[in-house]
């Protein structure tokens, strides 16, 4: 399935025990870790790809496991950039 975010949204694939990221998925899932994979037109800190770290309690479930919607603003951090 093909998603486009709008606005400030950013649509993020949740990291799960098969995700291979050399950051912090390796060791265990976290509900709060995922791939950027669609960000709306108004978000500029944001590209798709980018793993993130973001607020919990602020993702909306989409059809698919894993796949949640976010604000940009309820993004914490970008893994693995300086």
């Amino acid at each position: 399935m093909e998603y486009k975010a709008i606005m400030d949204r950013v649509i993020v694939r949740v990291c799960d025990e098969n995700h291979k990221s050399a950051l912090v998925c390796i060791e265990k899932p976290h509900k709060n870790v995922g791939v950027v994979l669609s960000v709306g037109e108004r978000v500029s800190a944001i590209k798709v790809g980018d793993e993130i770290i973001f607020h919990q309690f602020d993702e909306l479930p989409l059809g698919q496991k894993n796949v949640v919607v976010i604000r940009e603003k309820s993004v914490l951090g970008i893994l693995g950039k300086q």
